[in-house]
């Protein structure tokens, strides 16, 4: 018998190309953060202005934050996935499963 050989996930990007993305979308992050946090760090009031439906722009900004990163996550996981439409190659141990059932299947048929 051959050991198996765990593969790695063959995503649709390259690594430099999902590295990229990654550090792309980290930097945007940032600099949203950044902008949450210079804003409580010197312009205090401002972050007590109500801005939509009786919340006031901390709240806001706050929710927008945690939505950004759910969004980019999203983002960087949709454009990782493998979009070529077959499995093969994905799972080894499964394609060795479905060829061993297949074969009993057709050795139980010629009995």
């Amino acid at each position: 018998m051959s050991a198996t050989s765990p593969t790695k996930p063959n995503p649709s990007l390259e690594e430099p190309a999902a590295s990229r993305l990654g550090l792309t979308l980290f930097a945007l992050y940032t600099s949203f953060y950044l902008g949450f946090v210079f804003l409580n760090a010197f312009a205090a009031d401002s972050m007590e202005t109500v801005v939509f439906a009786g919340l006031n722009l901390a709240i806001v900004y706050g929710f927008g934050l945690i939505l950004v990163a759910i969004l980019m996550a999203f983002v960087y996981g949709f454009a990782l996935r493998d979009n070529s439409g077959s499995d093969s190659g994905s799972d080894p141990g499964r394609d060795s499963q479905s060829e061993s059932s297949s074969t009993s299947a057709v050795t139980g048929e010629s009995k």
